[in-house]
């Protein structure tokens, strides 16, 4: 009478990538918690929000260098500005929704966010974003902001078009390229203050396709008569809409409005 064969052992590499895999939901389970409980928080406007803006050289050259030895807090005035200009608007207490402060250059720019929509290279290449902005918090020597968002800068006589900025809900981090220029300083700040929207749950109300603000989410003053051209641009529909197919880059901050959309995104509207 043949004996049963006893259960293989399992190998022991099919259980290390167990515990791999396992020890990488939790952190994703763990990230997600923190990031909802972050933007709960953010978004109560109970204090004034503080915004860290870590600036580097994109193209490491001597002109985008010697731009940011320029830089101070006050380059930035006019994005906070827009913040309490716009949150008046709407009732909101705070007479300062945000502050922001200046920190030092950091060397190397944060990670690039992957060629492809897979999901697993997405959520790795998050969490590199938000290790690298965490070590660069603690190696500064500003308070830890609720904020971080790093402006890679390049000089515009080598670089005519920069690619796409992002802001996260995940983490509060955003990532704006600029023109190491004093001329697109205010055109910086518009595009600094919708990554930051971003950051607080704000939504791109623009056609993807064309660059058009949507109607009429998307347009400053979408009951105005006639509809175009528009004065000004709403802050997530990017452009000020001149026409149903011709729309403009704002110059500044002062061309540009919180959507009611938008302020119910970021909970100025309830």
């Amino acid at each position: 009478m043949k004996r049963a064969r006893a259960a293989p052992a399992p190998r022991s590499g099919n259980l290390l990538r167990a515990v791999r895999i396992a020890l990488l939901a939790y952190l994703l389970v763990m990230v997600a918690l923190t990031a909802w409980l972050t933007r709960a928080r953010s978004t109560d406007w109970d204090d004034t929000l503080y915004m860290a803006i870590y600036p580097v050289n994109g193209d490491r050259s001597g002109e985008t260098r010697d731009y940011l030895s320029t830089l101070d807090t006050g380059a930035f005035t006019s994005i906070a500005d827009f913040f309490a200009r716009e949150g008046q608007r709407y009732g909101l207490a705070l007479e300062r929704p945000l502050a922001i402060e200046l920190g030092t250059e950091v060397a190397e720019p944060p990670p690039a966010p992957p060629a492809s929509a897979n999901p697993l290279a997405i959520a790795w290449w998050s969490l590199q974003l938000r290790w690298v902005a965490w070590r660069t918090e603690h190696a500064q020597s500003l308070p830890s902001p609720d904020i971080r968002m790093f402006v890679v800068y390049y000089d515009p006589q080598t670089h005519e078009r920069l690619a796409h900025s992002l802001g996260l809900v995940k983490g509060l981090i955003g990532v704006v390229n600029a023109f190491a220029d004093r001329d697109y300083g205010e055109r910086n700040d518009v595009v600094i203050a919708h990554e930051t929207l971003h950051t607080l749950g704000a939504t791109d109300k623009y056609d993807p396709a064309t660059a058009l603000p949507s109607y009429p989410d998307g347009y400053a003053e979408p009951q105005s008569e006639p509809l175009h051209p528009q004065r000004k641009a709403e802050i997530m529909g990017g452009r000020i809409a001149v026409s149903p197919t011709q729309a403009e880059i704002p110059e500044r901050l002062a061309l540009c409005v919180v959507g009611e959309l938008t302020a119910e995104e970021i909970r100025w509207r309830r």
